[in-house]
């Protein structure tokens, strides 16, 4: 029922009020007693936040609602509500016609695998605990979260000013970083600043290719730097003052480095580049790899040694600030860096980069392939990871070999800090892949 980042699909078809009813049920059948529900700016997430607010109600919770907000305003909320759970109706960077649900904890991190196993029994086996009339739990309204999480921003990233910085909502819930960054002294301008559910500005997702208006309007412009958020707004990506867009994984390196130091780890998935190894490196700090998906990453930093997780979609953790993925803190975070260390664009260019090789190969059966590849790896006796598919560790390179998670292919991805090598261990995975296909 859960997937990398929640309950997520095509409304009226994977997501209904049905399961919206049973997910809220599930909760306060659970013993989540208060429970914060939030929602992004699709039409859909009416109906489904009241179809989940019903369903706690029924079973004996409390319901504070605090309509239209960032899912990171709502994860924090959680705590500052001093509720037991909160829930976000999102399909964060989904298309239009999707919706979907993301549970959430006091800590602000996303509910572990051990929570999602529970309230899956109870939603697939259908246990609740149903209250009668006299056991029918409220349902009130809160407003100033959005305040609140401006004003925490702000707060933990301290003062500076002078910058000059384009915020591209995407039509999303995502006004918080657009505030915060006036509040820090900025000259803000926004794009597709309009909430819109059907996302009519560009795609939700924010990448290379969904943000050309941000890019060439940072790029005509004084503009020091662009900021773009999805739907939700805990993804964040970044175009620097050239208009270029910053690649995911520096992106990445340069928030891990700023974050990490000596001894000190930051949490990555399997996928992610060596260049985000080579930067912490040059200052002591390391990475621990996690299996794809932020709820993943978030899990791997509430250890001790870990100081910053990053995925190179956009989430971005910092675990002394909160356990979410938090895009407006993410924002005024890098402008913060901007603003003391100069433009973006030179910190982007002083990073190494290595060539990555990635395709997908269309299989019959996943599993089976995925148990003869890790069989066949094994008996090589190469240095095996199988947290999440099969990676191996060259040394001078790496490559994965992970199933799709939607779809009937197994994806290989290969990198290595000479071309040819790269090339060498792409073609290496890509005919394992082949060949294990090949005797189905």
């Amino acid at each position: 029922m859960f997937g990398t980042s929640g309950i997520r699909g095509e409304v009226g078809e994977e997501v209904t009020a049905e399961l919206a009813l049973s997910v809220g049920r599930a909760l306060a059948s659970e013993g989540y007693e208060r429970v914060v529900v939030g929602r992004d700016v699709r039409e859909s997430g009416t109906m489904l936040a009241d179809a989940l607010a019903a369903g706690v109600r029924e079973c004996g919770g409390d319901v504070i609602d605090v309509g239209v907000a960032p899912t990171p305003t709502v994860a924090r909320g959680v705590e500052w509500l001093e509720a037991d759970a909160g829930v976000v109706i999102t399909a964060s960077h989904n298309p239009a016609t999707d919706n979907g649900i993301k549970l959430w904890s006091p800590s602000g991190q996303a509910f572990d695998t051990e929570r999602r196993a529970a309230i899956t029994d109870r939603v697939e086996n259908e246990r609740y605990d149903l209250e009668d009339w006299t056991g029918i739990g409220d349902r009130s309204h809160h407003d100033g979260l959005l305040e609140r999480h401006v004003e925490t921003v702000t707060d933990a990233v301290g003062d500076f000013e002078g910058l000059e910085v384009v915020v591209d909502v995407g039509n999303g819930a995502g006004s918080v970083t657009a505030d915060a960054l006036v509040e820090l002294g900025c000259h803000v301008r926004t794009l597709n600043a309009q909430p819109d559910g059907r996302f009519p500005g560009r795609p939700s997702e924010p990448n290379a290719e969904t943000l050309t208006d941000l890019q060439q309007l940072v790029g005509a412009t004084d503009a020091d730097l662009g900021i773009a958020h999805d739907g939700d707004g805990d993804r964040m990506m970044a175009v620097d003052e050239r208009g270029e867009f910053v690649p995911k994984d520096l992106l990445l390196a340069l928030f891990a480095r700023e974050a990490a130091g000596d001894g000190e780890q930051v949490a990555a998935p399997v996928d992610t580049s060596l260049a985000v190894d080579d930067a912490l490196a040059a200052v002591g700090a390391s990475v621990t790899r996690t299996a794809v998906g932020d709820v993943y990453v978030a899990e791997r930093a509430t250890e001790p040694e870990v100081v910053f997780g990053g995925e190179p979609s956009g989430a971005w953790i910092w675990p002394e600030e909160t356990l979410c993925p938090d895009g407006p803190y993410a924002a005024c975070t890098l402008a913060a860096m901007v603003a003391r260390d100069g433009p973006l664009g030179d910190a982007v260019d002083a990073l190494e980069t290595y060539p990555i090789r990635r395709t997908s190969l269309e299989v019959d059966d996943k599993t089976a392939v995925m148990e003869r590849v890790e069989a066949t790896v094994r008996e090589r006796e190469l240095e095996v990871d199988a947290l999440d598919g099969v990676r191996i560790d060259h040394g001078d390179g790496w490559t994965l070999v992970r199933p799709s998670g939607t779809e009937p292919v197994v994806r290989v991805t290969a990198e290595a800090r000479d071309p040819d090598r790269a090339a060498a261990l792409f073609e290496d995975a890509r005919a394992l892949v082949a060949d294990a296909a090949d005797t189905e």
